[in-house]
């Protein structure tokens, strides 16, 4: 059986994971599930990572889109991926290989002094 061009986009998505050591999975939307999850839910170096695959021009749904938007809220990093823009995943995924604490704003507001004062 050929395979639709989204499950294609899916295929070069989980190449591009497993050539970086991403964890990934597909979640299960039926039953107990919930309507509009991203295809591929990912951490990477401590990020959280949501991808929507749609081929060609597809667009997101409503659904799609509100979660993605709880996703980007919560602080997670989210992104719709089409054949277009399979680079931006890599790049992403290069940019993140800092470590976590080079990454956040908090941590570099909170990093400590290498040399620190003698305790009293």
């Amino acid at each position: 059986m050929a395979a639709t061009p989204e499950k294609k986009v899916k295929a070069k998505v989980v190449e591009i994971l497993k050539s970086h050591g991403a964890y990934y999975f597909f979640p299960a939307t039926y039953g107990m599930g919930r309507s509009g999850v991203p295809d591929i839910i990912c951490c990477y170096r401590g990020r959280f990572i949501a991808i929507e695959c749609k081929a060609g021009a597809g667009k997101t749904t409503a659904l799609q889109e509100r979660e993605l938007a709880a996703i980007q809220a919560a602080s997670g990093v989210q992104m719709v991926v089409n054949e277009k823009n399979l680079g931006e995943l890599a790049e992403l995924l290069n940019f993140l290989r800092k470590p976590i604490m080079e990454l956040s704003p908090i941590a570099v507001a909170h990093k400590t002094p290498k040399e620190k004062a003698p305790c009293k």
